[in-house]
C-alpha cells in the first residue's frame, strides 16, 4: 500500500521551506511508536495547526480562506 497522492501534498503543506518531508513521516513514526498515539496539538508546528483547522468542516469559507491563503505563503 502506498502513501495516496493528496495526502503528500497535506503533509508538504505543513513543512517549512528546509523541512524534509522524510525526517517528518520518520518523526512522526518515531512519536507514535514511544506513546502509541497521534501527535499532540503540542507536537505540532503552527502550519501543522492551521493546515489541521482548515480541513475541519466546521470552520466558515472566510476562515477557511484566510487559513489556506497564510499556508500558501513560503517561510
Amino acid at each position: 500500500m502506498s502513501i495516496p497522492v493528496r495526502t503528500l501534498e497535506d503533509l508538504d503543506d505543513t513543512l517549512g521551506f528546509t523541512q524534509s518531508r522524510s525526517a517528518k513521516i520518520s518523526a512522526l513514526i518515531q512519536s507514535y511508536l514511544e506513546t502509541g498515539a497521534a501527535p499532540t496539538v503540542n507536537m505540532m508546528s503552527t502550519r501543522q495547526l492551521m493546515a489541521a483547522l482548515a480541513a475541519r468542516h466546521d470552520i466558515d469559507d472566510t476562515m477557511k480562506a484566510l487559513l489556506l491563503q497564510i499556508l500558501t505563503k513560503s517561510d
